[in-house]
């Protein structure tokens, strides 16, 4: 007896396995500042609740289509098209999801046919590998700037006559960089020339915090729009991550397509879920969205100064709640994870190892905890570049 190939294929989360370790220290009784966790670390809004209890209490928790309820789909449809300044997408264009994990892997599958290729760009979200793997598509890492925004020299030469699709990410997990306008309509271009779909992950949408707004590339007129899968969520922006509800939106044909697949795969979205979505899409924006970007920015600014008082070089970060510092000068033969794992035994302190992410240079820090847990693992951190033996000798052979 043995597992499938798909399933052996599969690379076990260097994410989890350090999370793993970063739960039992602190249920041994350490005070683990725990880095790691890209969920916000506010409650839903009040409308969001109210809509989900109501929705309990009256019994009448059913399945719904596989697609959604009517209503919500409907919402959805009005409400991505109107942040997004387009036409609002019909109801068949829409179709609701367990997550944007859900949405994108749905996506995934019904573009994708074994051997056709997905640029990811690096650093690329750990899922997205995998996800393209286990559609039996083949995912080539395109690297990117310095800064981690797009390098499209590198992007032109990883085209091949294989290539089915990009997988576009902005705001970005896990460095926070927001693709500027110019550069999401040179990609939007360079897609149409190459006859490309667009996977556009947009789950950060709304948590920008200075500059240009997100773009995304359905806004970039008709021909880019029928060719971009929108996927998008309420896990961040709304703080609904435990809800699990999320959508893909875009042509009828994909959409369809990733309908009939969830049909069979997983069945009907969470009623209740879905209830809470509507209410939170239904009239403004509820209050507490924009208090919660608020405090991410303020968070965002003490953190990435205080990163590079350390003498760490940190790409800033325009969205979500990242921060991705370079530490190569501190890694050993271990890489990044080893780094990781020795500043969780030393000064309890957990973070994300860049190889994560397809970049073996950098971690990444969550900063969706409360600041003065991000000023305590600021002080850890600090602690443990001091005492850090490539630190000692480069300060000893300065002297």
């Amino acid at each position: 007896m043995s597992l499938s190939q798909r399933a052996q294929a599969i690379s076990l989360s260097v994410k989890l396995a350090l999370d793993a370790r970063a739960k039992a220290l602190a249920e041994s009784g350490r005070d683990i500042v725990n880095m790691s966790v890209g969920e916000p670390d506010f409650p839903a809004p009040a409308v969001v609740q109210q809509a989900a209890s109501r929705k309990v209490l009256s019994g009448d928790v059913k399945y719904t289509p596989a697609a959604g309820t009517r209503a919500l789909r409907k919402a959805i449809g009005e409400n991505a098209a109107a942040v997004r300044g387009i036409a609002p997408f019909a109801v068949e264009e829409v179709t609701v999801c367990h997550s944007t994990k859900h949405a994108l892997s749905g996506a995934v599958m019904a573009l994708v046919d074994p051997g056709d290729e997905v640029l990811l760009f690096l650093p690329a979200w750990v899922s997205y590998v995998e996800i393209v793997r286990i559609a039996g598509g083949v995912p080539v890492n395109v690297p990117s700037r310095a800064d981690c925004g797009p390098d499209f020299d590198a992007i032109e030469r990883a085209i091949t006559p294989r290539t089915k699709a990009v997988l576009f990410n902005s705001p970005s997990n896990p460095t926070g960089y927001v693709w500027t306008h110019d550069e999401v309509r040179r990609l939007a271009e360079l897609c149409e020339r190459r006859n490309l779909w667009i996977l556009s992950d947009e789950i950060y949408r709304r948590l920008v915090y200075e500059g240009e707004p997100n773009l995304s590339p359905a806004a970039l007129g008709p021909a880019i729009r029928a060719r971009t899968i929108v996927l998008d969520g309420a896990s961040k922006s709304l703080a609904m991550t435990g809800y699990r509800i999320g959508f893909a939106a875009g042509p009828r044909a994909v959409v369809s397509g990733i309908e009939r697949l969830h049909s069979h795969l997983t069945g009907a979205p969470n009623t209740v879920s879905q209830e809470g979505y509507l209410a939170a899409l239904s009239g403004a924006e509820p209050v507490e969205i924009a208090h919660m970007c608020a405090e991410f920015d303020r968070r965002r600014r003490w953190l990435i100064g205080a990163l590079r008082d350390m003498g760490l070089s940190v790409p800033w970060p325009r969205g979500a709640f990242y921060a991705f510092p370079d530490v190569r000068a501190y890694l050993d033969e271990r890489g990044t994870r080893g780094f990781c794992e020795d500043v969780l035994e030393q000064v309890d302190l957990a973070l994300v190892p860049g190889t994560a992410f397809g970049v073996d240079t950098h971690v990444r820090l969550s900063y969706a905890l409360s600041l003065d847990r991000i000023q305590l693992a600021a002080q850890r951190l600090q602690r443990f570049l001091e005492a850090h033996p490539k630190r000692k000798s480069a300060l000893a052979a300065a002297r």
